[in-house]
C-alpha cells in the first residue's frame, strides 16, 4: 500500500466532501498497520442499461481505491431500484419491474469492467438481504429513522412547498441504502453530492447496530454537454460509454473550454496545471482522445481526431457520413431522430434553440422546416447527414 499521505492525495482529488477527514486518517492508518484492506461501498441502482461519463466519475475513483490496495464493493440495488431514489427528484421516479431490473443490472457488470479490476471487484446484490427480511423484521429497521428527519431534506422540502406529493416508498429508500451499509461493514462509501443524506443514513444506522461509522465521500455531478444540467438521458446531454467513437469524440468537442477542465479533473488523470498551459481547442482534442482510448482504442481516438482536423481545420464535409431518405414531407424533428443523428425531440429543439441545425450551410430556426431537396444537414458541431429526396 501507499503512504497515508500518498493516499489522501490520490483520495481527495476531485471530491467535493468527505466526512470526516480525521476520520478517513485513522481508517488508513489502521489498515496499513494491520494490513486490512479498507471496505469501500458504492451502490448503483439499475434504473436504465447503459453507463454514461457521469457515472465514470465514481468508478474511477473506486478504480483509485482498487490501484491503492483496498476492497472494492460494487452493490447492484437490483432490490432498492425497484423502488426509486428520490435523491435530487421534483417528483416520484417510475417504478421498474423486477424484470427490467435484473436485465439492467447484467449490462451493468459488462460496462464496469472496462474500468475496474474486474478480478478484484466485489459485485454484490442488495436483493440478497432485503429478500429474506420478514414483515417485523423490515418494519424494525424503519423504526431506526424518523418522519421528521426524513422532511428535513432538501428535496423533500421543495416538494412540500409546491404542494408536490412525497411518498412512503421514498422516505422508505435512504433507510434501505443505509442498511446496505450496515450488511457490508462499509469503512467507506462513496457517492455524488445529491446522495449526501442517503449516505449519512448509513452511519447513523451503523452506530445504531454498533459499527463503526463509514467515513463518507461525495463526488460532483458531472454537467452533461449543455454545460447546465446534470448528465444524464433524460436531459439528451449524455455521453454513453458502449457509444461509437465518432459520436463520443463529436460530442466531447461540443462542451465549453470551462467545462474541459472539469472533465479533465474527474474523467482523466492529466496535470491539471499543465492542461491549463495547452490552447483550449488542442486540450479539447487532446481530452476526447484520452477518453476514447479509455472506452475504445488509440487507433480509433487517432482516427476520430484526424477525421476531426480534416472536416473543421479544412472546413470539409465527412468523407463518410450516414444518408436519410426522405420524402419531402418529414420535417427536421423526425429526420434527426429517425435517421439516430439526435437522441430526442428534445435535443433537436435545443439545438436549433442554439443555433446549431443547419441545411445546406443555411440556419434551421424553425423545428417545422421541412427539406425539399437533397442536401446536407448538420446538426451540433460534428454531426452530418446525408439527405436525399424521393
Amino acid at each position: 500500500m501507499y503512504d497515508i499521505n500518498r493516499q489522501l492525495e490520490i483520495i481527495k482529488r476531485g471530491a467535493v466532501e468527505i466526512i470526516s477527514e480525521v476520520e478517513l486518517r485513522k481508517k488508513l492508518e489502521e489498515s496499513i498497520k494491520t494490513r486490512r484492506p479498507l471496505k469501500i461501498k458504492a451502490g448503483f441502482d439499475p434504473t436504465a442499461p447503459d453507463l454514461h461519463l457521469g457515472h465514470t466519475v465514481l468508478l474511477r475513483k473506486l478504480r483509485q481505491f482498487q490501484d491503492l490496495g483496498h476492497e472494492v464493493y460494487f452493490l447492484i440495488g437490483d432490490f432498492t431500484g425497484q423502488i426509486g431514489d428520490p435523491s435530487g427528484r421534483s417528483e416520484i421516479r417510475k417504478q421498474l419491474s423486477k424484470e427490467e431490473v435484473a436485465k439492467n443490472a447484467q449490462t451493468y457488470k459488462k460496462q464496469v469492467a472496462r474500468i475496474l479490476d474486474i478480478s478484484k471487484l466485489k459485485i454484490v446484490f442488495n436483493s440478497k438481504w432485503f429478500e429474506k427480511m420478514k414483515g417485523l423484521e423490515f418494519s424494525g429497521l424503519l423504526t431506526h429513522y424518523t418522519a421528521n428527519r426524513m422532511l428535513e431534506r432538501e428535496d423533500f422540502t421543495q416538494r412540500r412547498n409546491n404542494k408536490k406529493p412525497i411518498y412512503i416508498s421514498e422516505f422508505i429508500y435512504p433507510v434501505l441504502q443505509g442498511y446496505d451499509s450496515v450488511m457490508l461493514k462499509s469503512d467507506i462509501e462513496l457517492g455524488g453530492t445529491d446522495q449526501i443524506f442517503n449516505l449519512l443514513v448509513g452511519r447513523d444506522l451503523q452506530k445504531d447496530y454498533n459499527q463503526p461509522p463509514q467515513v463518507v465521500l461525495t463526488m460532483p455531478l458531472l454537467e452533461g454537454t449543455d454545460g447546465i444540467q446534470k448528465m444524464s438521458k433524460s436531459y439528451s446531454n449524455y455521453i454513453g460509454i458502449n457509444e461509437s467513437a465518432k459520436d463520443m469524440f463529436g460530442k466531447l468537442m461540443s462542451i465549453s473550454d470551462e467545462m474541459m477542465i472539469k472533465y479533465y479533473e474527474l474523467l482523466t488523470d492529466e496535470d491539471l496545471a499543465k492542461v491549463k498551459e495547452i490552447h483550449p481547442r488542442d486540450a479539447k482534442v487532446n481530452l476526447a482522445k484520452l477518453i476514447i482510448s479509455q472506452y475504445h482504442s488509440v487507433q480509433s481516438a487517432e482516427k476520430e481526431a484526424e477525421e476531426f482536423t480534416r472536416v473543421f481545420s479544412q472546413k470539409e464535409i465527412p468523407a463518410d457520413m450516414p444518408e436519410f431518405r426522405s420524402d419531402g414531407q418529414k420535417n427536421i424533428v423526425v429526420i434527426l431522430t429517425e435517421s439516430k443523428l439526435a437522441a430526442s425531440g428534445n435535443e433537436v429543439r435545443r439545438l436549433i434553440k442554439q443555433g446549431g441545425v443547419s441545411f445546406n450551410n443555411t440556419k434551421v430556426d424553425k423545428e417545422s422546416f421541412i427539406p425539399k431537396e437533397n442536401g446536407i444537414l448538420k446538426a451540433g458541431s460534428r454531426r452530418f447527414l446525408s439527405v436525399k429526396i424521393g
